[in-house]
Order: C-alpha cells, then sequence, then structure tokens
C-alpha cells in the first residue's frame, strides 16, 4: 500500500482501534506457487499492549501458506466508500475512495494446542456476545470430545508485525467545509457503495484535526 504523509496513520492505539473494529481480514503469503490469499477472523493478542494479533487457518491452508516459515501480510481493510466529484462543488475534481486499512507483515508464530483453543474459545466469545442467546464454544449440544476435534482441524497463529503501513484517507486534503458536505452526502447514502461506517469515522476524523490546530 503506498504511503502518503498526508493519509499516514502511525498511532498504535488507532491502528488497534481499526482492528478491534474490523476483526476480517485478508491474509496473503508468497508461496513457491505464488501468491496465496485466505479470509479469517483475527483478534488483538490480549495478553499484549502492541498490534499482536492472534487467529487460526484450517487445515491445510496452514501448508498452502507456509505458516510459521514464511512471511505472511494481513489485511485490515476499515469503513471505505466512493466519493463523488460532484460533492467538491463547482471545482476540477475526479472521483476517488475514501477509507480506512492497515497491512501488517511478519512472520507467524504458531501456537501450541492448549493456546489455539483459548483463542478459539475467545474468538466464539467476541461473535456470539451479540446474539440474543449465545451458544459459547464449550456448551452444549458441543461436547470436549468435539471441541478437540474442532481444535486438531485447525492451525493457531500468532503474528507480532515486524512492519505496519496504516493509512486513514478521510479528504484530509480538502478544505473543512468540503469534508463536511462529503460527510452529509454520505449519510444520506448517497451512491451504491455508501458504507455507513465512513461518515462517522470522518466525523471522528474531522474532530481530532480540528481541536489539533
Amino acid at each position: 500500500m503506498r504511503q502518503n504523509p498526508s493519509f499516514a496513520m502511525t498511532d498504535v492505539a488507532e491502528i488497534r482501534r481499526l482492528i478491534e473494529q474490523n476483526p476480517w481480514v485478508t491474509l496473503v503469503s508468497h508461496t513457491p506457487d505464488g501468491l496465496v490469499a485466505s479470509h479469517y477472523a483475527v483478534l488483538l493478542d490480549d495478553d499484549r499492549g502492541d498490534l499482536t494479533i492472534v487467529g487460526h487457518v484450517g487445515r491445510p491452508d496452514d501448508l498452502v501458506h507456509g505458516l510459521g516459515a514464511t512471511e505472511l501480510l494481513v489485511v485490515v481493510q476499515g469503513p471505505h466508500g466512493y466519493v463523488s466529484p460532484g460533492w467538491y462543488g463547482d471545482v476540477a475534481a475526479v472521483p476517488t475512495w475514501n477509507f480506512v486499512s492497515a497491512h501488517l507483515s511478519g512472520v507467524p508464530e504458531l501456537l501450541t494446542p492448549e493456546e489455539n483453543l483459548r483463542v478459539l474459545e475467545r474468538l466464539v466469545a467476541r461473535f456470539e456476545s451479540s446474539m440474543d442467546a449465545p451458544r459459547l464454544m464449550w456448551e452444549a449440544p458441543n461436547d470436549p470430545d468435539f471441541v478437540h476435534k474442532l481444535e486438531r482441524g485447525t492451525i493457531g497463529f500468532r503474528l507480532t508485525p515486524t512492519r505496519v503501513v496504516g493509512k486513514r484517507k478521510l479528504s484530509q486534503n480538502k478544505s473543512d467545509e468540503v469534508v463536511e458536505n462529503v460527510i452529509v452526502e454520505l449519510e444520506r447514502g448517497s451512491g451504491a457503495y455508501a458504507d455507513p461506517r465512513l461518515p462517522a469515522e470522518m466525523r471522528r476524523d474531522l474532530a481530532t484535526r480540528k481541536a489539533a490546530r
């Protein structure tokens, strides 16, 4: 991801917030057979305060990715949406796409079966917590044999990235008036590619930049 100083996101707390709110990521590896991409949910490592993440892949994706032996790129995609040049007013302009994203790279550490079980348990708890009647991993009708068989079908990993590129492109190169108008159009749901989370992210960013002036 090409970086632009105007859009760089380097604050660890902000990237952690991005990961926490957007756990469904893309895993990319460069293998002898070419590039390989998979999609899985990850979590921040709850024993760390940095950008270390934990997750799992199903067998045999671990072998396909060379997991633990080669570099892994984790693409975290946050809110994004199309921005029409018509929202800038009567000026020469081209369309663009606003977004928040981060790329985490490094060689992951493979987890022990016990560590992997804990990560699987955390993943289930995280996403079941919003259900009316949550079903956690160890709850009936799941029994211990079922859960351990599930664990054996996966490989857990921990990635402490050695390279991080974060980008927050939210019209920071435009005037406050233009940014406000883009936000209004996004809140209206204008266009087929509107993301309801994007205008809130833009409002938050604009407020932060104003406060820093």
